[in-house]
């Protein structure tokens, strides 16, 4: 489904990404893990369109992502929900989420108002809350309408920043229950996720990222291979 070829990626003078490869298969769950500031971040902006990379390839599905703007790479079926959230300030709950049918252009009223239900129907605590502005919301409620503001788009692969960073263990653990289903779905996920124990039972497989390049894969049930992901983390 996504490939990255040799990706490097530059803020200006400042060399983040230095040969990211990398795939993701058909319903795959990838996690992407490494500790702060090593890249983990600008590899999912970049293959968003964020950020644009300087060398090397990105092709999902078919097509090359390489100097496509990020809007079009979300009606491809991209969707990220960033670690900062984005929750547009002066906005109710709904009004966030019909933002996020621009994702996908040409919806008539009616399928949006169905898209909408179902939206309230997986996140009823938005629904409670659907004339609050968005961002007097509790942390573990804005980061369910960042999720639900991308699924009103339908994305294929979801890329998911730090969910759970932050958040009380309950709604940590209502987040992973939503993650599983999305996967049952049939949608792919990449990951990144300090909660390393949590994020390995729901994720295929992983890559562990050092100063903005791979330094290791490994199969994420597999004993040795999270053994050595660990000792990565610890170093």
């Amino acid at each position: 489904m996504l490939e990255l070829r040799d990706v490097h990626t530059h803020y200006g003078l400042s060399h983040v990404l230095q040969g990211i490869n990398l795939r993701v298969g058909e319903g795959e769950v990838i996690g992407l893990f490494g500790r702060n500031g090593v890249g983990k971040t600008t590899v999912m902006k970049t293959i968003a369109g964020w950020v644009q990379p300087t060398q090397g390839e990105i092709i999902f599905g078919a097509r090359a992502l390489n100097g496509i703007m990020s809007d079009q790479i979300s009606r491809l079926g991209i969707g990220l929900v960033p670690e900062d959230r984005r929750i547009f300030p002066g906005l109710t709950v709904e009004e966030n989420l019909r933002l996020g049918f621009m994702q996908a252009p040409g919806r008539s009223r009616a399928e949006q108002q169905r898209k909408l239900d179902e939206i309230y129907g997986r996140f009823p605590r938005l629904a409670e809350r659907r004339r609050q502005m968005g961002t007097t919301l509790s942390g573990g409620e804005q980061q369910m309408l960042a999720f639900a503001r991308v699924l009103t788009g339908a994305p294929k692969l979801l890329l998911i920043d730090e969910p759970t960073e932050g958040l009380a263990p309950m709604i940590v653990e209502e987040l992973f229950g939503l993650m599983r289903g999305l996967v049952k779905e049939g949608i792919s996920i990449v990951l990144v996720e300090q909660n390393v124990h949590a994020a390995l039972e729901l994720t295929n497989r992983f890559y562990l990222v050092e100063r903005g390049r791979v330094t290791l894969e490994g199969d994420s049930a597999d004993v040795s291979s999270r053994a050595k992901l660990i000792e990565g983390l610890s170093v």
